[in-house]
């Protein structure tokens, strides 16, 4: 992710909600798409230091400390474009569900950032009955407790659910031990999700032949019978020549959803690094094998980062050749939609 600057020349981050140096409030300018820092007016809307317009924060900024995002001041919207994707979020009167949402939230705009930033569209407002936009599914997402009923994180025809146990730092590293993930964090868990969605929306109706030919068919075996061989058998022997995961053995869904999450990791670890002078390779697709060797090379350091630091490693140290070619794949995907005409 990229920092920002406050007038006052101090960095900013994606999260910030003051800069630190000068105190000055500070929020994602929705007419600047940058987080820039505020000028407060008279009648308590903010104006953009930097391009002077007016804005206020969304609602769950002001009510919820979830959000820095801020509203044009013209809208009706209480909410900002991201937080309207919501359906259902935790009940804030029991315990600490309201710092679990904030840790949703921080992971949840982080990823939806980078997935516009590569141009992917989010259908977001329905325009008929039916709740989609020209047919397309309507991303949406909830946040459920298990301590209610049990919740099952996944996707669903453009519903993204969360188990907000997942943002139990403890829970979710017993987690990760159990199932034997080299990680398990939010921003992951948002990303291999979203690519379900992009499969649904982009994929089926447009690249059925070609995702098969790559992944499988999706339609032999099916989920079901797919998801009950993997948990009674585990992955396939020699997983690693075919598949960037594990998880991506047990269907090809999953192995789509895998490889865009891998995918949507190389694109803001890359963008990340460029933006910090790290590496001149950048991030906008024009050069695919350009950005896998800068991930790599990135990941060298910043692994041995985390090692010297006792953390587990930031990023796989190799991608077979089959992978690679999936990832590519993912890759053309966002291509084509930049070549579609506006």
């Amino acid at each position: 992710m990229r920092s920002f600057y406050c007038q006052c020349g101090s960095t900013l981050f994606f999260g910030s909600v003051q800069c630190v140096a000068c105190s000055r409030p500070t929020a994602m300018c929705p007419h600047c798409n940058a987080v820039r820092s505020m000028a407060v007016a008279d009648d308590g809307s903010l104006v953009c230091d930097h391009c002077h317009r007016e804005c206020r924060m969304c609602s769950n900024a002001t009510q919820h400390a979830v959000c820095n995002r801020g509203v044009d001041a013209a809208s009706e919207q209480p909410l900002c474009r991201y937080c309207r994707l919501n359906s259902v979020v935790p009940d804030l009167t029991v315990g600490d569900n309201l710092l679990k949402w904030q840790r949703l939230e921080a992971a949840k705009h982080r990823v939806l950032f980078d997935i516009e930033r590569i141009g992917l569209p989010i259908v977001s407002e329905p325009e008929n009955e039916s709740g989609s936009s020209d047919g397309r599914p309507v991303l949406q997402f909830e946040f459920k407790s298990s301590a209610v009923k049990p919740v099952s994180t996944g996707h669903a025809d453009g519903l993204i659910t969360i188990d907000i146990a997942e943002a139990d730092s403890v829970h979710r590293e017993q987690t990760r031990v159990e199932f034997g993930e080299p990680q398990r964090t939010l921003v992951g868990h948002f990303r291999h999700e979203l690519g379900h969605y992009y499969w649904q929306l982009l994929v089926e109706p447009n690249c059925l032949d070609a995702f098969r030919s790559l992944f499988g068919d999706e339609r032999e075996p099916s989920y079901a019978e797919a998801q009950k061989r993997y948990y009674a058998d585990g992955a396939i022997p020699d997983w690693q020549d075919r598949f960037i995961s594990a998880y991506s053995t047990m269907h090809p869904w999953e192995d789509f959803a895998e490889t865009f999450a891998g995918y949507m990791d190389i694109v803001a670890v890359v963008e990340t690094a460029r933006h910090f002078d790290r590496t001149r390779v950048t991030a906008d697709g024009s050069d695919f094998n350009q950005m896998l060797t800068a991930y790599r090379d990135i990941g060298i350091v910043a692994n041995e980062f985390n090692r010297d630091m006792g953390l587990l490693d930031l990023v796989p140290e190799f991608h077979s050749e089959a992978v690679v070619e999936k990832l590519k794949f993912i890759d053309n995907l966002r291509l084509t939609l930049q070549k579609e005409p506006a």
